[in-house]
């Protein structure tokens, strides 16, 4: 499956499982099984996506924005902890 394959297959799964959720807060319980259903697919989904955006990231296919990183304070060290009285 191509990329614009994957990314349009899952926008589809998402307005599906959004339409169902709206079904299953009125108590349509076959929405809700329909809704865990999609949400399934959507994670195999997610996952053949994972490895074809890597796969074009790493061929050239695709251009990926470099993040910069900013730096970060040091973190906070935490006070002993104190030993009970008996």
């Amino acid at each position: 499956m191509a990329l614009k394959e994957t990314i349009h297959k899952m926008r589809q799964q998402i307005t599906e499982i959004a339409h169902d959720l709206e079904k299953a807060l009125e108590g349509n319980k076959a929405a809700a099984q329909r809704a865990r259903t999609t949400s399934i697919r959507f994670s195999k989904t997610a996952k053949i996506f994972r490895k074809e955006s890597v796969a074009a990231v790493k061929s050239g296919q695709k251009k990926v924005a470099k993040k910069t990183s900013a730096k970060k304070a040091p973190a906070k060290k935490k006070a002993p902890a104190k030993k009970k009285k008996r």
